[in-house]
């Protein structure tokens, strides 16, 4: 079929678009098939949605490829001079209704190029918040849960965050949504084998763990966390692997480091600091013990009432980077007070 039809925006005079065909099929499949983690691998692409993300992302560096809108007002509401390096294509808001998973969408979809940590452009307010604080996430496989958790990261001012294969991939659309921007304000990155984690961490840092299993709860309270750390009940009983650990963790159970354990309010958070925070479903790896075995760190318990569910992986995670936030900003208001004393 001949391509459609390239016009001006009278609303942006410098913006060319096309204006495609109601009901094109040919661009609702490259929708669903950007949605898809193969095609994320393969092409280096994702999609972004909402008028929010894509200005986030835009402002942080992105590089679009092409912007599907419904209304020419969507790109004013854009920098001109970033979306003129992008492909413009008018649809109608019935295509992109069917196109989207929001609920209510906004009429505003982005194909964009993988974004690079290392090429981003991070907000100034954020990077001069930034903290020596780091986040490991382990086995986090539910794409709200992991959103939630960057957006908490970005809000403590975490200095990046490091993502282990088991992880469900961030750039998934869900994940985005909960994100809420969180991918454009702090380094995100992802796929790393245990081996390859201690080169992305600062030197000097201490690997804490989190953990729900409380040694001075009543008995009872003993199972086994989750959204925390898969790891021994108490610090002073042996060492045991969690039985929704995977068969390959289980093997090397014998090797798990015996980790003082504290309270997540006591003194721990000493820059640099990384916590690790460990799935529902599958817990910590053995891995994550063993790094935090050879950086001195600890098991960072949040108690709950006897008898209360474990607290889940994004709240256990909220309540650990800003407690580390808050100790580490305590710390540097000390050290500046003993500088002025005469």
């Amino acid at each position: 079929p001949p391509p459609p039809a390239v016009q001006r925006s009278a609303a942006a005079p410098g913006l060319w678009y096309e204006k495609a065909a109601p009901g094109d099929r040919r661009l609702g499949k490259v929708v669903t098939l950007a949605k898809s983690k193969k095609f994320r691998d393969n092409h280096g692409k994702v999609l972004l949605e909402g008028h929010r993300l894509i200005k986030d992302a835009l402002e942080a560096g992105a590089v679009p490829q092409t912007l599907f809108f419904s209304t020419v007002g969507h790109l004013k509401l854009l920098p001109e001079a970033e979306i003129k390096r992008a492909s413009l294509v008018k649809v109608k808001f019935e295509d992109i209704k069917t196109w989207s998973d929001l609920v209510t969408p906004q009429g505003l979809l982005g194909i964009f190029s993988k974004p690079d940590p290392a090429k981003m452009s991070y907000p100034a307010a954020q990077l001069a918040s930034s903290l020596p604080l780091l986040l490991i996430c382990d086995n986090v496989r539910d794409p709200g849960n992991l959103g939630t958790i960057l957006r908490s990261a970005a809000g403590a001012g975490c200095q990046k965050v490091l993502l282990t294969k088991g992880c469900v991939d961030p750039w998934e659309p869900k994940v985005l949504r909960a994100g809420m921007g969180a991918h454009f304000r702090v380094p995100i990155i992802a796929s790393l084998d245990w081996e390859s984690v201690p080169t992305n961490l600062p030197a000097g840092v201490q690997v804490c763990v989190a953990d729900n299993n409380d040694p001075g709860a009543a008995a009872g309270n003993t199972s086994l966390p989750r959204g925390a750390a898969s790891a021994p009940a108490s610090p002073k009983a042996p060492p045991k692997s969690s039985p929704r650990a995977a068969p390959e963790d289980e093997e090397g159970a014998a090797g798990i480091p015996e980790l003082p354990a504290q309270h997540y309010y006591e003194d721990w958070a000493r820059a640099p600091v990384a916590v690790v925070i460990g799935g529902e479903t599958h817990g910590l790896s053995v891995a994550a013990l063993r790094l935090a075995g050879s950086t001195g760190g600890k098991r960072l318990i949040i108690p709950v009432v006897p008898g209360v569910d474990s607290l889940n992986s994004a709240i256990a995670a909220a309540i650990l980077l800003f407690e580390g936030k808050r100790q580490l900003l305590w710390r540097h208001k000390q050290e500046d007070d003993r500088q002025e004393l005469p």
